[in-house]
């Protein structure tokens, strides 16, 4: 019976939803953003917007309508025939339909359609930008996470050491001379350890914060993390990849598309008018068409459409001086965050492959001396803390490596 209560009581607890978490890998929290960001449903509804709004643009205007009298005496009683002579005035309908100039429709369709191109292009500037942030609360946790393994393991080496320091005194074979430093040194890894999990709790609570999530909803992470080999900065691929960029280009294009708008704008455009007059008191009915014309290009008129020409142009400039800005300062900062990876790569390099593998040696040969009553325990308490020191401060290496890799991603805008 105590059996089955067992079985019981761990499948309830095996598979009870508040214990278990879910484990989000980076790629994973890419995609919720993609879909609940706040920021990037604004730039999505943006877009919409646009879409919609260039679906007008070969529309033709509104056509207008109007009633009244014409030509209608004051004295309504000349409206009536009379035995000498007709009836004076008449009802009026009338309708004006002005025909739309199809070059500065296209010209229209073609620049709102355009217009929705350059938040495209925000959006997804915006998101290297929260792919980035993301990157570095993530790296960050994985860092945290070593660093409470490492912590967990030297605990465990300090209790040994404090274990083995108190049985020896009890029996005489020993000093007390680094066991109260191995004590407190245990009590300050329990204080560390108790950072480092708050650390973790900002971290989660940022990542649902851009996940547009509940900041508190738990998750674990993925721990397993890639250092990247990056190549020559190619100035090309940087045009090519960096959509702020594109955006630029972008504008370029559209205010090529608005110059013409404005070009087309200056074209004559057409229209008809009709007319139609009841007349009072036996009068005859009457009408009138006529085509009308709306000269742009007048005199008194010209000086708008010039002076938003010229503006246009002025305009374009500028979108190349900062199209050249942003090359030249992305190149730059490319480079720089290059160089200043290699140069990390090597010292965690240095670390992982010499540093560490020989101080874990010194240590091992410390407690062997110690073990075998040929050492000292200060001695062993001191391989340990230069171990334990030089393995948090290569996990700090490895974390602004990592920033270091996240700054260049973003750079390059690399996912």
């Amino acid at each position: 019976m105590k059996k089955y209560i067992s079985i019981i009581v761990f499948l309830t607890v095996s598979f009870n939803p508040a214990t278990a978490q879910r484990m989000l890998k980076l790629n994973d929290i890419f995609s919720i953003i993609d879909k609940n960001n706040p920021e990037v449903n604004m730039y999505d509804a943006e877009i919409g917007s646009l879409n919609e709004a260039s679906k007008g643009a070969k529309s033709w205007s509104p056509p207008e309508f109007g009633a009244g009298f014409f030509m209608t005496p004051y004295n309504l009683a000349q409206t009536k025939a009379t035995a000498t002579q007709k009836g004076m005035g008449a009802f009026m309908v009338s309708v004006t339909q002005m025909v739309p100039n199809r070059k500065e429709q296209q010209a229209n369709a073609l620049y709102l359609q355009s217009l929705s191109t350059v938040n495209k292009e925000k959006k997804q500037f915006s998101l290297n930008d929260l792919y980035a942030e993301v990157k570095k609360n993530y790296y960050e946790w994985i860092i945290i996470q070593k660093k409470i393994a490492v912590l967990d393991e030297n605990e465990k080496l300090l209790n040994f050491v404090i274990q083995s320091a108190e049985l020896r005194y009890k029996n005489n074979l020993g000093k007390l001379n680094a066991y109260y430093k191995a004590k407190a040194a245990l009590g300050k890894i329990q204080n560390e350890r108790q950072m480092l999990a708050n650390e973790v709790q900002q971290h989660e609570i940022n990542l649902n914060t851009l996940m547009n999530r509940d900041a508190e909803e738990p998750f674990t992470i993925d721990t397993t993390y890639v250092l990247k080999n990056y190549g020559s900065i190619d100035t090309n691929y940087l045009i090519e990849a960096r959509s702020d960029i594109k955006a630029v280009e972008q504008n370029l294009q559209i205010n090529k598309l608005q110059l013409n708008l404005e070009k087309a704008k200056q074209l004559p455009q057409y229209g008809i008018s009709y007319t139609h007059m009841s007349g009072f008191g036996e009068s005859p009915w009457l009408f009138s068409l006529m085509l009308t014309i709306k000269v742009p290009l007048a005199p008194w008129s010209a000086g708008a459409y010039k002076a938003q020409v010229e503006s246009l142009k002025w305009e374009a400039k500028s979108y190349e001086a900062q199209r050249r800005m942003i090359i030249n300062g992305a190149t730059g900062e490319a480079e720089s965050m290059l160089a200043s990876i290699n140069s990390k790569k090597k010292q965690v390099q240095l670390f992982q492959e010499n540093i560490i593998p020989a101080l874990q040696k010194n240590y091992k040969v410390m407690q062997l001396a110690y073990e075998q009553n040929t050492g000292e325990l200060f001695e062993l308490f001191d391989a340990w803390e230069t171990l334990n020191i030089t393995q948090l401060d290569y996990l700090d290496q490895l974390k602004q490596l990592l920033d270091m890799q996240v700054q260049l991603d973003k750079t390059l805008e690399l996912k």
